[in-house]
């Protein structure tokens, strides 16, 4: 039976007259990779920034190892050990890459040694270890991504939330990517991640939940939900459902 590391139980979040995310319960199991999935403004997003601390949750808790993380700042939930990436990367610019990377050993501990030795490792990890010494902001698009991810990574988290981490990516980057958080996976990292392009959550998530209008609508195995009507709905709208019965 898989170890529960993260359970969300029942968080709603409201702004004004638009419920966003409306009792939504999922958990993530240990060593697992979680793909969250919904179109545009389904809640992904605002269930993202309950669960890493950056919105606090109007009903609902966010259990973390056991522990109710709901509410807590950001700093404090990185430091429980839960990362997480961004949408848009934005590293320190006039920093290198090994720069950046120490950034994020500095929430574990203050030993530079220690920290740079980890970003090092962590810059061979990214497949940027000729780019160690580049100023982050010469680098790719694509790079910067990985640079983000790599920053995360550095504060040695046992959860990491990644948000659409091929977005703009060419196929070869997509690959190259998917292959990186298989790896995560293998290091004993658990992973919930949110990505639009289906090939790519289909091919790496163990499981995948689907949101729609802030509710779970699908929970379970990708190549069964994915088929599910309720799912084809919320992608593709009724007339679809009804071009297939």
């Amino acid at each position: 039976m898989t170890t529960t590391i993260l359970d969300v139980q029942g968080i709603s979040k409201r702004f004004g007259g638009v419920q966003a995310v409306k009792d939504l319960s999922f958990s993530v199991g240990k060593g697992e990779i979680l793909g969250l999935l919904g179109p545009n403004g389904a809640g992904k997003t605002t269930a993202f920034n309950m669960i890493a601390g950056y919105l606090r949750p109007d009903t609902g808790k966010v259990l973390f190892e056991g522990k109710d993380i709901a509410g807590k700042r950001p700093w404090d939930v990185c430091k429980a050990g839960i990362a997480r990436t961004f949408q848009l990367s934005k590293p320190f610019g006039d920093l290198n890459v090994i720069e950046n990377l120490m950034v994020g050993g500095f929430c574990r501990t203050g030993d530079r040694a220690r920290i740079r030795e980890r970003a090092e490792w962590m810059a061979d990890f990214l497949g940027m270890g000729r780019q160690r010494e580049a100023e982050a902001n010469n680098l790719t698009a694509f790079d910067r991504r990985k640079l983000e991810l790599g920053r995360a990574l550095c504060t040695e988290p046992r959860l990491l939330l990644m948000d659409e981490v091929v977005a703009g990516a060419t196929p070869s980057e997509a690959g190259e990517m998917v292959e990186l958080v298989r790896r995560i996976r293998d290091m004993g990292i658990s992973v919930l991640i949110v990505e639009h392009v289906m090939k790519v959550i289909m091919s790496l998530s163990d499981r995948v939940v689907v949101l729609d209008y802030g509710e779970l609508i699908a929970d379970g195995e990708p190549q069964r939900v994915v088929a599910e009507p309720r799912v084809l709905k919320a992608y593709f709208g009724e007339r679809y459902v009804q071009s297939r019965a």
